[in-house]
């Protein structure tokens, strides 16, 4: 990740709104990009971006990724170099809920994302943001490599699969290798595992619930505690977006693939065990239980990610372990509480961790 490669860099941004693509924007308006963020008004209050947009240098434009003619035009407009499409219905059970949402948002906002990337002459990078969830899951003891089947048990997981055969047809279909001389777009996606970090108000996510249960002191309550998820803080994959950008625009095609970007297998950890040290981290007698009377959704309980290509090939690895991570999110929300500057103190999380980076 080169600092001089962002600066001045024009760049549109879905979903800055939300709780990765507001991580994402501070951070690449930190490395001086130009950045144009797209999406909807904020699902949660408070929110990340209400904490943060009077210090981000985001041009902020609230817009729905289903509005082709709108997205068109705001591209057209923006003229960017980089795109990031994070813009999404971010969550499985709400997917049980509202399926048409959710396809309509992940799979028809896609294919719109991808037209009016088509329509704009100045785009050489494009990262599509989907999910882990996108694969076909068997249950398997070991992570899922990018040449695995798309599938997906539940509607979100299952929309996340189809924007990965999505950009997979665009890229043949419009931005072929063989043509890039033609059309100048290399084109990737990028599949993270469970995101966590500081600002993540949503509902039904754990590490969001603790927070809420623990600041209001009250029991927590989870799902499934034997679950088993690859956790890493958000900063991480953003990392290796940022990365893949970069290659994409300097060196093309060669990495207009699908690339992972999990934990270390040792951070692969079930729900009871995040939720044990972030009750420990929190103090104050914060504590949790199972919900055993109420029938729940069908969620997955083993994935992980086998993340091989972008540590050989990309050169990315994880910075930060997981209980680094956590103590991070606990100071981030405390910090919240007792009323700090929000934007600058995410700047300074972000600060902390590139001095971990020591070549990107």
């Amino acid at each position: 990740m080169t600092k001089s490669f962002w600066s001045g860099r024009r760049v549109f941004l879905t979903g800055h709104t939300g709780f990765k693509g507001g991580w994402l924007a501070l951070w690449l308006g930190k490395q001086g990009a130009k950045v144009t963020g797209y999406a909807l008004e904020p699902a949660y209050a408070p929110s990340l971006h209400s904490l943060t947009a009077p210090a981000s240098s985001t041009e902020s434009l609230i817009g729905d990724i289903r509005d082709l003619d709108r997205l068109r035009a705001t591209v057209s407009a923006c003229a960017p170099e980089v795109v990031f499409h994070l813009a999404a219905q971010p969550l499985v059970r709400r997917s049980y809920v509202d399926p048409v949402e959710t396809y309509s948002t992940n799979v028809m906002g896609t294919v719109n994302l991808l037209e009016a990337v088509r329509s704009c002459d100045s785009i050489r990078s494009v990262v599509i943001v989907t999910s882990d969830k996108c694969y076909e899951n068997r249950e398997w003891p070991w992570g899922y490599r990018e040449n695995e089947p798309m599938g997906g048990y539940d509607p979100y997981s299952n929309s996340k699969g189809c924007a990965e055969l999505i950009s997979a047809s665009y890229r043949s279909s419009f931005f072929n290798e063989d043509r890039y001389s033609q059309h100048g777009v290399a084109l990737a996606t990028a599949r993270a595992g469970n995101v966590i970090g500081g600002g993540d108000w949503s509902v039904d996510r754990l590490v969001p619930d603790l927070l809420r249960a623990f600041g209001d002191q009250r029991d927590a309550v989870i799902r499934n505690p034997g679950a088993i998820r690859p956790w890493q803080h958000v900063l991480e994959p953003l990392r290796g977006y940022m990365m893949l950008a970069e290659k994409l625009y300097s060196e093309g095609p060669a990495w207009a693939q699908a690339w992972n970007f999990g934990p270390n297998d040792s951070d692969a950890r079930p729900v009871s065990w995040i939720a044990d040290q972030l009750a420990v981290l929190w103090g104050n007698g914060a504590r949790w239980r199972t919900e055993t009377e109420i029938a729940q959704p069908h969620e997955a309980n083993w994935l992980k990610l086998d993340c091989s290509k972008a540590r050989q090939d990309l050169g990315w690895i994880p910075r930060w372990d997981l209980t680094r991570s956590l103590a991070a999110i606990v100071d981030w929300q405390q910090a919240w509480i007792e009323g700090c500057e929000m934007a600058e103190y995410t700047h300074k999380q972000i600060e902390q961790y590139e001095s971990t980076i020591t070549h990107d």
